[in-house]
């Protein structure tokens, strides 16, 4: 198992940390990979399913909310709130506070660009060391 840690520095990533979950999560459906995106809560999620449809008019990632009429086939992405039952995928990106250590082949990390939020995540980046993950860190 694999954890990506995604450190924001980019200007166009600091006012909309979500711009880079989506980024992610195109990347992840050019390459036909299931995604599971773990969102913090219920205004999270839908925010994140808003800008999915609007962050590129050229781009189309199959997405929804994890719920009742979720199609699994045809949604790459599915967004779980808490306490959703969410489908196991290769690809975790967790926007939550604890990390994932569930079933996946990989976990991707956002890092804020604030000092004091980075810090629980170097917690986290113990945490999947110890656990046995083999740890990345790219600066976006």
């Amino acid at each position: 198992m694999r954890a990506d840690f995604y450190l924001i520095a980019k200007p166009r990533f600091l006012a909309e940390p979500l711009k880079l979950v989506c980024e992610l999560a195109r990347k992840a459906n050019d390459g036909g990979l299931y995604t599971l995106v773990l969102a913090r809560d219920a205004a999270q999620a839908e925010e994140l399913d808003e800008l999915l449809w609007s962050f590129d008019p050229d781009a189309y990632i199959p997405h929804q909310i994890v719920g009742e009429d979720v199609d699994e086939e045809e949604a790459i992405v599915l967004i779980a709130v808490p306490g959703a039952d969410a489908p196991e995928r290769p690809l975790v990106i967790n926007l939550r506070d604890e990390p994932w250590l569930g079933a996946c082949e990989r976990v991707l990390e956002v890092v804020p660009a604030d000092p004091e939020a980075r810090e629980p995540l170097r917690e986290r980046w113990r945490q999947y060391k110890a656990a046995g993950y083999a740890l990345n860190k790219h600066d976006m």
